[in-house]
């Protein structure tokens, strides 16, 4: 009784055109495998990179819409490793903190603008009305300027290695293609030279020149299927990343920046100001009431 095998798909097309291909396309083969390696390579640890930024990315996004503070996870040290929403929004929260810390816009309430803060009987936000301690419009603009410098950064490490995929997908077939034509050129020649042109001389030759041209497809179909997959990711995280710097810019505005109307800030100035002047007059006066 025989015993059963298993012969794979095409493996014995495969085994003769490798073993008939000539040392040209062996190189060029060669080559087609190096690029194939590189390509798996982005295609294994970009899928990981997107697959943890997009976990990650959905943890953050639902911490940081728990809280209306925009500043609250940054001042709770919580992390959300791999997240690009969270790289952003804590280099945004860095910059913000340290205006705070060194450029602050000290909010003194006086009754006009309690009364303001009423808009048809109804108290305005509880937490933009009770932050005494703000950043200028100039401070703002250093945050937005950090924000965008941060979506720039997250795209180009989003994008980074891509450019493998494509070299493979436009020039996997061409270098197949060119080990295909020089072994066919190499096929040709020998008849030419054997004066021998019949099927079964030619067959091998061919059948060697053509597998560079396999080898070159096997490398670029699965790179465009990766890459055509990747790029729809990537555009769709970038343009959530777009959306979430104007969301925290929003929320920062509206709660740490000083939009007061002017005759307000003017208000608080000259109050400032008098309480200055007031405070040092006050000594003397109490030392000259005083009985010897």
């Amino acid at each position: 009784m025989e015993a059963l095998t298993f012969t794979p798909l095409l493996a014995n097309a495969f085994k003769f055109a490798m073993e008939k291909a000539t040392t040209e396309g062996k190189i060029t083969i060669g080559l087609l495998v190096i690029v194939s390696l590189f390509s798996w390579t982005v295609i294994i640890n970009k899928a990981l990179q997107l697959y943890k930024a997009s976990k990650m990315s959905k943890k953050f996004f639902g911490a940081y819409r728990s809280t209306r503070d925009p500043m609250d996870l940054f001042n709770k040290n919580q992390e959300f490793p791999g997240s690009p929403a969270y790289e952003i929004y804590f280099t945004g929260a860095e910059e913000l903190a340290y205006h705070l810390k060194n450029n602050p816009v000290e909010i003194r309430k006086t009754p006009a603008a309690a009364a303001n803060n009423k808009v048809h009987g109804a108290d305005t936000d509880v937490l933009a009305r009770s932050t005494t301690i703000k950043v200028s419009n100039a401070s703002f603009e250093s945050v937005k300027v950090a924000l965008e410098r941060a979506v720039s950064a997250q795209a180009i490490s989003l994008e980074k290695g891509m450019i493998i995929l494509t070299t493979a997908v436009a020039g996997g077939p061409f270098i197949g293609l060119l080990g295909t034509v020089w072994g066919v050129m190499e096929t040709f020649s020998g008849i030419a030279i054997k004066q021998a042109a019949s099927l079964a001389a030619m067959a091998p030759g061919v059948a060697g020149a053509l597998i560079a041209t396999v080898v070159g497809l096997f490398v670029a179909i699965p790179a465009m299927f990766a890459y055509n997959y990747m790029v729809t990711m990537i555009r769709a995280i970038t343009q959530e990343l777009d959306n979430f710097v104007t969301e925290f810019a929003t929320a920062v505005e509206h709660t740490y920046v000083d939009n007061r109307p002017v005759s307000e800030e003017i208000a608080d100035a000259i109050s400032r100001m008098q309480g200055e002047s007031d405070a040092p007059a006050g000594e003397p006066m109490r030392a000259q009431v005083q009985p010897v």
